[in-house]
Formats: structure tokens, C-alpha cells, sequence
């Protein structure tokens, strides 16, 4: 058996902007750090997977830009989607070719955008969810071990144990409340980061006798009419095309800080504050100001008496929001003129 990564590295630049653009999308951003999370994401997996074995998804638009990025990532291994169709498919792809090079392979999907505060027990998780997914052949997602209700999180709640490390999954719950968040945090359910692992073999058995809207077009992405697949397969989540579906899924349990850095105000928790709270990034200033978001890319910036913003000065735009509504720049950005979606 052979360990593959399958990263998934494609977006639409929304989450970010005016910072992030559709050819500068989340993960080749520096938002966590000096490099670029899409960097960080894969030089996490060293140890533990060989560079040969990880395969980089993204839009075909992004290849050189991510290529550049991964220079140890073998130029085949970035596979360019010629148009997004969901997770559900993008993952069906790079596990058919991780199974025509070795039919017994395993397979770890991750997000190229998330913060991991714990690179060591993030592969020690990783490693035990590969075991699972062969030992007990299911399909495995990672349940981190909450600090908090979070609203903007799925939620996976437990059932009866597998082994030591794994357990059952009892239900999956999407984003709920804050009320039933509360009550599921205080059962011991745990947030659903995403981190799947599952060996090829059952991931396209599954595929096969529970996802149509993929299997209807196998064919064409197994005789390598990649294009064709894309163009005529549905569009769905991996989540709901196969973990829902499946009765074979398994969780294990990860204790490590982790973030999906969604929003603006997820840099609070994985950049440095100043003593009021505040993240400031580039040439920014405050005076009495408290629990804010800056970041300044040209020019300078100062904040003076405000509390609980969002101040972004990117591509010639400048942001003021609150830390509640960036998480709902999507709807903003569809809402201005077109001069502001850049690129589109």
C-alpha cells in the first residue's frame, strides 16, 4: 500500500477580497504567516508522504502560479481542473489516479487554506486516519476536538468505537445555531475539520453504488477524458456525496489548533494581537482601537477609536466592515459594480 495527499487548492478569491482576487485565491496568500498557506499546507505533510504521492488540485487558470509555489511537487502532480465541479468529483479524479498507478493506494484529502497550529500531531492524526481507512476499510474524516461553539463549523457526533483511535459516526450536523452548537460541544461531538482518508479502493466502490451524479461519468475520467468527465459530471461536495451516503464512515479524533481562516475575523485567532486585540498587517496604526482587523498593503493606515472592524486597503480598494458581516463578503462583492470583481 502506497500513501497519497490529495490537497485540494482551487477558489474563487471571495473570502479575502478585496485582498484575495480569482487568480490570487486564499491559499496563495500570506495570511498566516511568511509563506503562503497553500506552502504551509504541503510542507506539513513531509514525513509523512513522499512529494511523488501529493497531488495539488486546482483551477487549470492557477497551475503555473501553483506549481511555482511547490517546486518538490512534480509538475504532473498539479492537476488543473478545467472547470470547478465541487469537491466531490476533484477528489473522485485524483484517487483514479493515484489507483492507476498503484491499485492498492490510500488517499488523504486535506485543504490547501487551513491553519494547523500542531504540524507534529497534525501527521500523527493524519497517519492513524490512513490506518483506519485500510484497517477497518472505511472512510475516515478527522473530528477536531472543539474550544468553542462555533456556529460556522460542521459538526460530527459519535457513535460506537472501532478501535482505540476510531469511532463510528453516529450523524453529521451542518453549521447549526449557536443554542444546538452549545448542546453539541457540551455532548462531545467535534467540529468536522474536512481531513478525510479512505483507500482508493473503497472510495470508488462507494462512488460507484452511492454517488450517480459522479459514477454516471467514471468511465470518461478512467479512460482519461478528463475534460468530458468535467463537463458532464454534477457538481456535489464530498461531503454529502459520499460521507453522508456511506454507512461506512469512521472518525478520529484530532487535538491540534486548526482554523479553516474562512473569514477576516479568523486572523485574530492565527496571527499575533497587540494588547487591545488588535491584527495589524503592513503599514497600519491604532490609537484606542480594540479587537480589530488591518491590513494594509499600499499606503498607510490608521484606526482611532473604533472597536470590532475589518479595514482592508488591497488592489486599490479599501474595506470597512465588522468582523460579523466579512463573513459575508460573497454577497457583497455580487451586490457592487463589476469594476470591483476583479479578474472575473
Amino acid at each position: 500500500m502506497s500513501r497519497w495527499a490529495a490537497v485540494l487548492a482551487g477558489g474563487s478569491g471571495t473570502r479575502f477580497w478585496p485582498l484575495s482576487t480569482p487568480d490570487v485565491p486564499k491559499q496563495l496568500l500570506t495570511l498566516a504567516g511568511e509563506e503562503s498557506l497553500l506552502f504551509q499546507s504541503v510542507h506539513r505533510l513531509e514525513g509523512l508522504i513522499d512529494p511523488s504521492r501529493i497531488l495539488v488540485l486546482t483551477a487549470d487558470r492557477l497551475k503555473a502560479q501553483t506549481a511555482a509555489l511547490l517546486p518538490d511537487i512534480p509538475a504532473e502532480n498539479i492537476l488543473g481542473e478545467p472547470q470547478a465541479a465541487s469537491t466531490g468529483p476533484a477528489l473522485t479524479w485524483a484517487t483514479v489516479h493515484a489507483a492507476q498507478i498503484d491499485p492498492d493506494a490510500s488517499v488523504l484529502s486535506l485543504h490547501a487554506d487551513w491553519f494547523v497550529g500542531d504540524a507534529a500531531a497534525f501527521r500523527d492524526t493524519a497517519s492513524i486516519s490512513l490506518d483506519v481507512a485500510q484497517r477497518h476499510d472505511v472512510l475516515v474524516t478527522v473530528g477536531i476536538v472543539p474550544n468553542r461553539p462555533e456556529v460556522g463549523y460542521g459538526y460530527v457526533e459519535l457513535g460506537e468505537p472501532l478501535d482505540d483511535h476510531a469511532r463510528r459516526v453516529a450523524r453529521f450536523t451542518e453549521k447549526p445555531d449557536l443554542e444546538n452548537a452549545k448542546r453539541l460541544v457540551d455532548a462531545g461531538a467535534l467540529w468536522n475539520s474536512g481531513l478525510f482518508a479512505w483507500t482508493a479502493a473503497r472510495f470508488l466502490e462507494e462512488t460507484r453504488t452511492l454517488v450517480p451524479e459522479i459514477a454516471n461519468s467514471l468511465n470518461l475520467l478512467e479512460q482519461g477524458a478528463v475534460s468530458d468527465f468535467f463537463a458532464q459530471v454534477t457538481p456535489i461536495a464530498v461531503d454529502y456525496s459520499h460521507f453522508e451516503r456511506s454507512e461506512r464512515v469512521a472518525v478520529v479524533a484530532g487535538e491540534f489548533q486548526w482554523d479553516d481562516v474562512g473569514t477576516w475575523s479568523a486572523l485574530g485567532r492565527v496571527r499575533p494581537q497587540d494588547q487591545a486585540g488588535n491584527v495589524l498587517v503592513g503599514d497600519a496604526e491604532q490609537r484606542d482601537a480594540k479587537d480589530c482587523v488591518v491590513w494594509v498593503q499600499d499606503g498607510s493606515v490608521v484606526v482611532d477609536g473604533v472597536e470590532s472592524l475589518v479595514v482592508v486597503q488591497a488592489n486599490g480598494v479599501t474595506l470597512v466592515t465588522t468582523l460579523e458581516r466579512s463573513a459575508h463578503l460573497k454577497e457583497l462583492l455580487a451586490s457592487l459594480p463589476d469594476k470591483y470583481r476583479f479578474g472575473s
